[in-house]
């Protein structure tokens, strides 16, 4: 069962994450400045009052988050607990030495940020480069890969293949022998590879630009 505290922590951490307060949070999203104040979260008879779901959907919109990143920010851990996730640029990833056979972040050459702890230890961050997966992921935009999460049907993905190529992608489908996946630029086309050509697939958690 959701607790209103737990809620508006969410709020709060997800705020923190972009580098904005609550009101500046509020502002990015098209809603009234004040609508996440510390006054606004109880009644004048100490009622706990609840954000809307349409205030929460348009909050994820503009952070370009989705409800599964802000629920793992619901967690019952203190506030503004962060852990230091390793970062590669998008064009070197597909260099030697920087990843195992599994897809898991290994030799040197990473630098570092700050970032709410995901629980898992392998979690990583991609910075992105260039124009090819717009206009869902743009220049500059950081994604947080998790190459120890379980990968669906409809997850985005980060696809490395044995000849060095970094791809994100949709997974639109996965058998033993091919891996189908969908472009988030429109302009190109669908991918088919076969299985023996792929190194590793990881699951993109999050995005924060």
């Amino acid at each position: 069962m959701l607790k209103h505290a737990e809620v508006w922590r969410a709020i709060d951490r997800l705020a923190a994450k972009h580098g904005l307060t609550p009101s500046g949070l509020a502002r990015r999203a098209g809603l009234d400045a004040t609508s996440f104040n510390k006054s606004k979260r109880t009644t004048r008879e100490g009622k706990p009052r609840w954000p809307t779901t349409e205030s929460i959907a348009k909050i994820l919109a503009a952070t370009g988050e989705n409800m599964g990143g802000f629920v793992a920010l619901l967690g019952g851990r203190p506030a503004g607990l962060l852990r230091r996730l390793p970062v590669i640029g998008y064009a070197q990833a597909g260099a030697a030495g920087f990843f195992d056979d599994a897809g898991y972040p290994v030799g040197r050459g990473w630098e570092d940020i700050d970032f709410p702890d995901l629980r898992d230890p392998a979690a990583y961050v991609l910075e992105v480069s260039g124009d090819s997966m717009a206009p869902v992921y743009r220049d500059g935009d950081r994604i947080v890969v998790s190459p120890a999460a379980d990968v669906r049907r409809g997850d985005r993905v980060v696809v490395k293949t044995r000849k060095g190529e970094v791809m994100a992608k949709q997974l639109l489908r996965r058998t033993a022998q091919k891996l189908e996946l969908g472009s988030l630029n429109p302009r190109h086309p669908p991918r088919v590879l076969d299985m023996d050509e792929v190194r590793w697939i990881a699951r993109i958690m999050w995005v924060s630009q």
